[in-house]
Order: C-alpha cells, then sequence, then structure tokens
C-alpha cells in the first residue's frame, strides 16, 4: 500500500490534470483547428478570435503552473482550522470520502474520454440525419441577418438562410417572382414534389445550429438524401402565394470546406 505521501502526491498529480491538464488540451485542439481553418465546423467565424485567444490564455497559465510544486495550488496560505475527526476507523476511507474519489474519477475518464475524442477523430460537420430530425424543432430562420424588407434587400446575396425565410413569411411573394438564385446546399426529401435544398445555420456553435431549406424543382430521384448540389436558377411565385426555385443548371459538387450559414 502507498504510504501517505505518495497517495497525496497522486491525488494532487490527478487534480491537476482534471483541470489544468484537459483544458490545455482542449486549447492546443482549438489552436488547431483554428489554424487549418476547421474551427467554422464547429463556431461561427466571429467567435474564433475569442476562442483562440481564451486558448492562449490558458496555455500561458500552464506555463505559468509548473513553477507551482505539485499540490501547490491547494495551499491558500493560511490555516483551515483543526482537521475534521474521521468517520471510520483508523486505516479505514470514510463512506463520504469514498463516494467522492468514485465521483471524481468517474468524472474524470468520461471528461478525458470527451477530450481524448476530440484530439483523435477527425473534425466533421454535422450530419444529414441531424438536419432533418431539427427540420421541425425551430422557427424560420434568417442567418442572423435582419428581416428582407421589399425594394430595399438584395436578393443577390440572399443563402438559403435568407431565402427560407422570404419564402415562409413574404406577404408579396409575386415580387420575388424571376429572382435569380444560386445556390449550394445538401439534398433532403420534400413533402411536396421534388426535393429541398438544406443548410445548416449557425448563430454562435453548432449547439444552436439549425436547418434551413427552400424548395426546389428536381427530381427526387435524381439525387440521393445529403448530396450537395449547386442550384442556379429563378424563384417562381404560383397562385396560391407559395414559393420554389425553378432550376435551370443542377450539379452535383462537393461539400464545401465551410458547410454552414451564419
Amino acid at each position: 500500500m502507498a504510504d501517505p505521501h505518495t497517495r497525496s502526491r497522486l491525488r494532487a498529480a490527478a487534480s491537476r490534470w482534471l483541470g489544468l491538464g484537459l483544458a490545455v488540451v482542449i486549447s492546443i485542439v482549438t489552436l488547431g483547428l483554428a489554424i487549418t481553418g476547421q474551427l467554422t465546423l464547429y463556431i461561427s467565424p466571429e467567435s474564433i478570435w475569442f476562442a483562440c485567444a481564451g486558448a492562449i490564455v490558458v496555455l500561458a497559465g500552464a506555463v505559468w503552473s509548473f513553477t507551482l510544486p505539485l499540490g501547490e495550488e491547494s495551499d491558500h496560505g493560511h490555516d483551515h482550522g483543526p482537521a475534521p475527526q474521521a468517520d471510520a476507523e483508523p486505516g479505514e476511507a470514510s463512506p463520504h470520502r469514498t463516494l467522492t474519489t468514485v465521483g471524481t474519477v468517474s468524472a474524470g475518464v468520461v471528461a478525458s474520454g470527451v477530450v481524448i475524442a476530440g484530439l483523435v477523430l477527425p473534425p466533421a460537420s454535422l450530419s444529414v440525419e441531424l438536419a432533418m430530425s431539427r427540420a421541425d424543432a425551430g422557427g424560420t430562420l434568417f442567418a442572423g441577418a435582419d428581416t428582407p424588407t421589399l425594394g430595399i434587400a438584395d436578393t443577390t446575396t440572399f443563402g438559403i438562410g435568407e431565402w427560407s425565410s422570404v419564402f415562409a413569411t413574404a406577404t408579396r411573394p409575386e415580387a420575388y417572382d424571376g429572382a435569380s438564385v444560386t445556390l449550394t446546399g445538401f439534398v433532403t426529401p420534400s413533402d411536396d414534389t421534388g426535393v429541398n435544398l438544406t443548410r445548416m445555420i449557425i448563430t454562435h456553435c453548432v449547439i444552436d445550429a439549425q436547418p434551413a431549406a427552400v424548395p426546389v424543382d428536381v427530381d427526387a430521384g435524381e439525387f440521393g438524401t445529403g448530396q450537395w448540389i449547386e442550384v442556379t436558377g429563378t424563384v417562381k411565385a404560383d397562385d396560391d402565394g407559395s414559393l420554389r426555385v425553378i432550376p435551370t443548371s443542377t450539379v452535383a459538387v462537393d461539400e464545401p470546406g465551410d458547410p454552414y450559414e451564419y
């Protein structure tokens, strides 16, 4: 059995790993993703500078921590008073300490597994299945911009997020009839004829990601679900007030390096 001094050092090492160690690994992963341009798979471009600054601060703190002896960070430089009486016999662990140890070890294993997975697994965009499962989970999106105003908004800059809002909320859909569009997204099934051209919209990070979609007159059997395509065409206003895209060109493309809209 290890002596008390050894046990104390092991607890201090475990505590440092669960705190600073995991934070350092996350910081390294964050900076690596930022350098390779893949951090946008997880957060919006506007948040990258904040994440990188935080990672640098953590790494600086890690360097400073090496000036402290192991376990010194738990010493506040003052006396906490007499030690509490043990609930167990000498040489026997108390139930409270055993429960605390089990909880700490369990949390440490889970946290370490998540961090190591983030270090080992390759970055990936959100799945098509997730987009389809969230299709009815939220309201209409407009990709973080203001609601388009007739005669002011320049529709040539619209992405799928903006057009999905127009399609759902336009009070004068005929005003958009004939508008030219060039949109890139992935195919998802439609309740009507054709397919939906879909893209995930992120406000801050992937946790708040929601899908936006516009209906496109494309044969449902031409492209498989999840296939990325580029559609060039025009907006068509039907007699019932609904809007859809009539393509003049539909081309299969690879998933873009930044698959989201913001």
